[in-house]
């Protein structure tokens, strides 16, 4: 009997292409990383890291210290396993210095606002991750808006750092919602075309999307809730 006109639904031929394989690793080690950052939460609500730092500048500095520093680890090493294991360690650490905003949160309305956010952060990933599938997307034009935004947003930051307006830090919140899903719409895209063949980068890149959009649409519910 002949096979010709047989699909293979398992996807284990030649039809899985090396990109499709790139992005299945990628959510695959994307959905382990959350287990660490869980965990890391739950420890800081505990212990809160930052009542043993009482100056604010020094708390500043050890957390970009930290970001920026494991972001540069985990890069080095973007094709071992060691960077699959620092990318754990930076979610735990993630995790526990986001437990202080999901405690405050918790104080505000009880669990519903985290519960919340997590929803819509969820919501808006599989949107953005199926839109970079079936749109037709100028990645390259998308990475360079991106990047002017992303310096733009960081000046804010920085700016706010030292103003502390709870306007401006609502607005900054906006910003990084708009801006975490446009990353996340193009990092899937730029697996799908091939321009980012390690999966451990992508998912490092999805992860902190993910965490700004979720610690972002957390803030913007606080707020809301507070004008209730």
């Amino acid at each position: 009997m002949s096979n010709h006109n047989m699909t293979d639904f398992t996807k284990v031929g030649q039809e899985v292409s090396e990109q499709e394989i790139v992005l299945s690793k990628t959510y695959r080690l994307l959905a382990l990383s959350f287990l660490p950052c869980a965990l890391g939460a739950v420890v800081g609500m505990f212990f809160n890291p930052f009542v043993m730092i009482s100056n604010y500048w020094v708390a500043i500095i050890a957390f970009f210290g930290f970001f920026y520093g494991m972001c540069f680890l985990i890069e080095k090493n973007r094709y071992s396993h060691i960077g699959a294991i620092l990318l754990m360690v930076f979610t735990f650490g993630m995790g526990l210095m986001l437990s202080p905003l999901l405690a405050y949160a918790s104080m505000v309305d009880g669990g519903k606002l985290v519960a919340v956010a997590a929803v819509m952060t969820a919501t808006i990933f599989f949107a953005m991750a199926a839109m970079a599938r079936r749109a037709n997307i100028n990645t390259h034009a998308l990475g360079s808006f991106l990047g002017i935004g992303g310096i733009v947003i960081m000046i804010g930051v920085i700016a706010n750092l030292f103003l502390q307006l709870p306007v401006l830090s609502l607005t900054l919140a906006g910003l990084f919602v708009i801006f975490s899903s446009a990353v996340i719409m193009w990092q899937v895209r730029t697996v799908i075309e091939g321009g980012e063949d390690s999966h451990i980068s992508a998912a490092l890149t999805i992860f902190i999307s993910l965490y700004n959009l979720f610690s972002s649409l957390l803030r913007i519910l606080i707020a809301i809730a507070g004008d209730d």
